[in-house]
């Protein structure tokens, strides 16, 4: 719960600087220093990360919901399912209500929708964050629990990272990304708690 109330404060603060463009030196600042770093190879890596927050999430995320299936865990599959439909949903609504330009892209096509907040953020969090979560309840090894937890974290930020340095994306978008999805998962599993806790009473 304070996770959620947290992420919601600083999301509508960043999303009001946004609005008044008061973000504009920390994105511009952010965007040239990582661009610094910038070479042929590390554009590939990149590509490679970002595709990892679109076509490849979704290869993943079907993947997940058959073995979820298969070895019968119905509920880790529902739980998969309704986080990325809400997540599919906050994104489309959220673009379409900040109506933000994309930044001018310093690799590759811009795309079409707008820019804030930045999708894939927001759905590799909801899904790899969750799937992770889904995943360590299920196995008992210490140890690889924690392994699944950190390759989790690694690849969101990694697929954020790879947005600002493709251009793409403003640091802003990213963060309210990140925000935007803790704000949704923490509010899944607040309800969830709910659930189960009404019905043991019951």
């Amino acid at each position: 719960m304070i996770t959620a109330v947290l992420s919601l404060f600083l999301f509508a603060w960043i999303a009001e600087n946004v609005s008044l463009q008061r973000t504009e030196g920390f994105d511009i600042a952010v965007r040239s220093r990582i661009h610094q770093y910038a070479s042929p190879t590390l554009t590939r890596v990149m590509l490679v990360i970002s595709f990892m927050g679109s076509g490849g999430l979704i290869l993943a995320a079907l993947v997940a919901f058959a073995l979820f299936l298969h070895y019968g865990w119905r509920r880790a599959a529902i739980w998969l399912v309704v986080t990325l439909a809400g997540a599919l949903v906050l994104e489309i609504t959220l673009k379409l209500v900040f109506h933000r330009p994309r930044p001018t892209a310093f690799f590759g096509p811009v795309p079409s929708t707008y820019s804030f907040p930045s999708g894939h953020s927001l759905l590799s969090l909801c899904f790899y964050g969750v799937l992770a979560g889904l995943l360590s309840a299920r196995i008992r090894l210490p140890g690889a629990r924690t392994l699944i937890w950190v390759l989790a974290v690694l690849l969101i930020l990694a697929i954020g990272l790879s947005r600002i340095y493709l251009g793409v994306h403003y640091p802003s978008d990213v963060v309210a990304g990140y925000l935007t999805g803790t704000i949704w998962v923490t509010t899944m599993m607040i309800l969830d708690r709910w659930r189960m806790h009404r019905g043991t009473r019951s």
